[in-house]
């Protein structure tokens, strides 16, 4: 019964836990929304199955170890969020369930090294650029490693960006109408770090001052969705010492670090940042929303270029932040643009983070049906507004030889601007022969 949980032996996750497992009434309304069960049929792999498993663990009915391969299978893509008519925050469920299973489980030991390796590389931009060029030569080479650390291989584009700097300060181009701090990311200053050179400037063409806070590092949420709590709250108090006050608004560019940001005040409850914490994610905002809030933007030269531009909502930005019509307002206001929609935007394309590396058949099974989907409207390009998503599309358009390329909302945006556009191109690993 739902009282034999008891909040206070689960620390200061225990009540939002508890809260998530009491909203569910159990209707069902989730299956259907749900990419996992979609792939495997299982009501043990939907949310509404998950929450019963999670539930009987938390009250001691059924061991750990039975439950976590179906909690393992959960993106963590949020689409039964949306879907639930209960408002269930499943999200509250299962990352604080996942930092309490890692103190508890064991793990072979080539997961162990991918997920060293993962954690000791990806937040930090310098070490991962390292290791993404020393990934390029070892991918040659990839059917000796062991089958843990192959989707990591796969994943390590075939060209590595040339490094890139922002000042600290970029200032407005014109009258101030705005003031923001930008969260440069992590991955992303390796793998598409125009991006955040996009961002910028489209950001200062319309007003806005972008200041880059030195001492800011990885947002956490790559720690926090895989249960590693002590790290998750490390990063998160790093970025609530660097960042400014004196700022209208902490901007974003890549779905999964807002999504994280938003979870600061789980990520630290119970310490003595929790207040503070609570009031930092109240302050972030995506690019895309802050830009829609401006008002009129400054207009685009008309090119006369007619351009289809397929939207791919990333899940972050669509379920879990309830982020859809601003990215499409502005594109659409790119002379000759037409936006054209994927059909089940709530679907997840498979990137959810480190998934393609932890489960790497349904990942790539989930990266193929979007491409499929994508390489149907016709389009000329694709915009999503995540790195991860971005990197998934990518790979899984080019394993299909589709020509479509994957564009980020701002780097459309910033080209749009530009009377000679001179955009960098994102690539991943070739297609592999079959």
């Amino acid at each position: 019964m739902l009282h034999q949980i008891r909040p206070e032996e689960h620390g200061p996750l225990g009540e939002p836990m508890v809260n998530a497992v009491q909203s569910c009434v159990h209707c069902g309304f989730c299956l259907a929304a749900c990419p996992t069960y979609r792939e495997l049929g299982q009501e043990m792999d939907t949310p509404r199955g998950r929450i019963v498993l999670m539930k009987q663990v938390l009250e001691g009915a059924l061991p750990l170890a039975e439950v976590l391969p179906h909690v393992d299978r959960c993106l963590g893509c949020l689409a039964c969020e949306p879907a639930c008519p209960s408002g269930v925050q499943y999200r509250d469920l299962l990352s604080s369930f996942r930092a309490i299973a890692e103190k508890k489980r064991s793990r072979p030991f080539m997961e162990r090294v991918r997920r060293w390796l993962v954690s000791a590389t990806l937040p930090y931009p310098a070490r991962f650029r390292i290791a993404a060029w020393i990934g390029r030569f070892a991918r040659e080479f990839a059917p000796i490693f062991p089958k843990a650390i192959r989707p990591m291989l796969d994943l390590i584009p075939a060209r590595v960006p040339p490094w890139q700097t922002w000042p600290e300060i970029s200032p407005a181009r014109g009258p101030r109408r705005a003031r923001v701090a930008l969260l440069a990311g992590c991955a992303q200053q390796v793998l598409a770090p125009d991006i955040n050179t996009a961002t910028i400037e489209v950001l200062t063409r319309n007003g806005v001052e972008v200041v880059i806070p030195p001492a800011q590092g990885c947002c956490g949420a790559l720690a926090w969705h895989v249960g590693d709590l002590g790290s998750a709250q490390a990063f998160a108090r790093r970025n609530l010492g660097a960042f400014p006050d004196d700022v209208d608004a902490i901007v974003t560019n890549a779905a999964g670090c807002g999504s994280g940001l938003h979870e600061y005040h789980l990520i630290l409850a119970g310490t003595e940042l929790a207040d503070a914490a609570e009031k930092f994610r109240h302050r972030v905002c995506d690019a895309a929303v802050f830009l829609s809030r401006l008002g009129s933007l400054t207009p685009f030269p008309d090119g006369g270029k007619v351009q289809r531009i397929a939207c791919h909502d990333a899940c972050h930005l669509l379920n879990a932040q309830g982020i859809r019509n601003e990215p499409r307002k502005l594109l659409r206001s790119i002379p000759g643009a037409t936006i054209v929609d994927l059909p089940d935007p709530h679907l997840c394309c498979g990137s959810a983070g480190t998934y393609n590396m932890d489960q790497p058949e349904i990942a790539a099974s989930l990266g193929a049906a979007r491409a499929r989907t994508i390489a149907e409207t016709g389009a000329d390009v694709v915009a999503t507004g995540n790195i991860g998503c971005l990197t998934q599309l990518t790979l899984h358009l080019a394993r299909s030889h589709s020509p479509i390329p994957v564009r980020h909302t701002m780097q459309i945006l910033r080209d749009a601007y530009r009377e000679t556009p001179n955009p960098i191109p994102f690539s991943t690993s070739p297609p592999r022969a079959p």
